[in-house]
């Protein structure tokens, strides 16, 4: 089991490895929110047509047994 640390020497070592981080650019950070757009809105598409094209085929087999 983990010794167990006080409260401040938590938070101090907390801002210790926050200061190690390295944080996006603002630009960075928008080319990649486009980025995750462009993808979300071509998988969806994918999604969409993949829905239509077995709505048809299920339609045209129902279709031939009726």
């Amino acid at each position: 089991m983990a010794a167990k640390t006080n409260p401040f020497t938590f938070l101090q070592q907390v801002r210790t490895e926050v200061s190690k981080v390295t944080w996006p650019s603002r630009r960075e950070t928008t080319v990649s929110s486009i980025m995750v757009f462009i993808m979300v809105f071509l998988a969806g598409l994918f999604f969409f047509l993949v829905d239509q094209g077995l709505s048809w085929v299920v339609g045209l087999l129902l279709s031939l047994g009726g």
